[in-house]
């Protein structure tokens, strides 16, 4: 198995760039379309640095589904990519970078999502009986979808 893992999905979503930028740029928008924010309903959520963009950063703590954790946008480049560093403290310790790439294609903005993590032994024993991207790609494809629903009907 590799020491590293990645989970990439993409779709196109029928608006401009800088509106999609946006809803991911600023933490304080995820709760429209993230695939997680419905995993606990009284979870602490707590926005640091800044508004939006580099510098922006979020943390979590919920039940046992959600977990614990943080975000913070290393750098982001309107209206085509945001790079944020992906903390786990709970249920897990784990690292990772996760990268949003906007992309015009005609008419629409092909929007991918990558998370690039390590692959700890944990992970490598769990990956016997499911991938990271089992595990994950379905909640990209979620939050995609919903990004996707919430980019258009703001056009």
């Amino acid at each position: 198995m590799s020491d590293t893992y990645t989970v990439e999905r993409s779709t196109l979503i029928a608006a401009p760039a800088e509106d999609i930028y946006g809803h991911i740029a600023n933490f304080h928008n995820w709760p429209a379309w993230s695939p997680w924010e419905d995993l606990d309903p009284n979870m602490d959520q707590t926005y640091s640095g800044s508004e939006s963009g580099t510098g922006a950063a979020y943390a979590w703590s919920g039940n046992r589904k959600a977990g614990e954790g943080s975000m913070k946008i290393n750098s982001a480049v309107a209206p085509s990519m945001v790079d944020i560093a992906l903390e786990f403290v709970k249920p897990f310790k784990s690292s990772n970078t996760t990268i949003f790439n906007l992309e015009p294609e005609g008419d629409e903005t092909r929007v991918t999502w990558t998370m690039i993590g390590p692959n700890t032994l944990m992970l490598k024993i769990m990956g016997i009986f499911r991938s990271m991207d089992t595990m994950v790609g379905s909640d990209f494809e979620k939050g995609l979808a919903s990004l996707k629903r919430v980019s258009e009907s703001a056009g």
